[in-house]
């Protein structure tokens, strides 16, 4: 005679196997999938393991930290040759020189006026990019029409009591923060009134976008500099005239705004056409329904590559170089003519550390832009 045995507690789920959790699953995963990639990745951790050991020697190990001329760094092993014929990175050389890599030759006894004004951007800045902190409208009011203004008076003085600082003597991260930040500001609302005026019905307004867009998007950033220093001064009244920097500012909003506005356009494109049809059947007007409808939807597909404009715009900033002005890589690079430093070192360390503000700057805005993603759902899968 047989028994039936029913079961009325739930056998507790088995662990998943050890090959396929942790490093180890992650490993066979991505690295060792196929004979291909295991091969590849083989190669890869090989070549790390020939590169990384002398790179991390040079950066750290045998690098010199203080000092207080060359003489410092000449050799790691103070008062003799090094046995290998080398030496490590000049970081003493950085800094010495690191409030100059940041504001150039800002007065000393002013340079609380940067210190503030980037107290006041960071602010500002941090809760505008956090999406659950309120008020938003106030504050991009706040950041990019109050703020401008404040930053200013107090980088320029001249009133309220500060003293002037005129713009020759800023340099370093400072100017390449003003010029990136001015011309993110600028680019973007100028190439989404470009990409919807090369969209437009209207023949004139039609034929200037795309004679602008054409005629900036056909030549390099640094010939555009050239006739915003040169050529721009022409063109104003007897009596007006802009700083070099200021010059700077419009030649590389004009730049970059005819890059996005190509950007905004592909995105526009990229809207079906059935949401312009339903934006006219609500009877909305063209500015509402490019406002409330098609706009948002298409800012949202090209949020890659209006940061990637904006990582490109930043990098960019280095080439006012070629017309004077020294931002963070031209202050980096002026400092290597100062007999105190000069050693076979210094130039390196000085660019690795530029190399890495930069990526710094461009890794948190990729990171940012990828998170912006996730937050408004486009799909895209990391």
């Amino acid at each position: 005679m047989m028994t039936a045995f029913v079961r009325t507690i739930e056998e507790p789920s088995l662990p998943p196997p050890f090959k396929e959790t942790g490093i180890v699953g992650w490993a066979r995963k991505n690295l060792f999938a196929t004979m291909t990639d295991s091969i590849l990745s083989i190669l890869a951790l090989l070549f790390l393991a020939w590169l990384l050991p002398p790179m991390f020697r040079w950066l750290f190990i045998d690098a010199q930290w203080t000092g207080t001329d060359r003489t410092f760094c000449t050799d790691t092993l103070q008062g003799g040759i090094h046995p290998e014929g080398w030496s490590g990175a000049c970081w003493a050389f950085v800094g010495a020189k690191f409030q100059q890599f940041l504001v150039g030759r800002y007065p000393d006894a002013e340079r609380w006026r940067v210190w503030l004004t980037g107290a006041l951007m960071i602010a500002l800045l941090i809760p505008l990019l956090m999406p659950k902190v309120p008020h938003k409208a106030l504050n991009a009011i706040l950041f990019f029409v109050v703020f401008p203004v404040i930053a200013w008076i107090l980088l320029h003085g001249g009133m309220l009591g500060l003293s002037e600082v005129e713009t020759p003597l800023w340099g370093g991260l400072l100017v390449t923060l003003v010029i990136s930040f001015v011309g993110i500001t600028v680019s973007l609302p100028l190439g989404i009134l470009l990409a919807l005026g090369r969209r437009s019905k209207l023949p004139v307004v039609k034929f200037l976008s795309v004679v602008f867009i054409e005629a900036v998007r056909g030549v390099p950033l640094v010939t555009v500099l050239f006739m915003a220093s040169v050529m721009l001064p022409l063109f104003l009244p007897p009596g007006v005239t802009f700083d070099k920097l200021m010059r700077a500012l419009v030649g590389v909003a004009l730049f970059s705004s005819a890059y996005m506005a190509e950007v905004i356009r592909g995105g526009l494109q990229a809207i079906p056409k059935g949401q312009y049809e339903g934006a006219d059947s609500l009877g909305l007007g063209y500015w509402q329904k490019m406002g409330l409808i098609i706009m948002p939807q298409a800012l949202k597909l090209v949020i890659p590559s209006i940061v990637n404009s904006f990582i490109s715009l930043f990098k960019d900033t280095s080439l006012v170089y070629i017309i004077g002005m020294f931002d963070l890589l031209g202050i980096v690079r002026q400092n290597f003519s100062d007999a105190a430093w000069a050693s076979p070192s210094t130039p390196k360390s000085g660019l690795i550390f530029a190399a890495f503000i930069f990526w710094a700057f461009c890794f948190a805005m990729s990171r940012y832009s990828q998170f912006m993603e996730r937050q408004l759902e486009t799909g895209h899968k990391r």
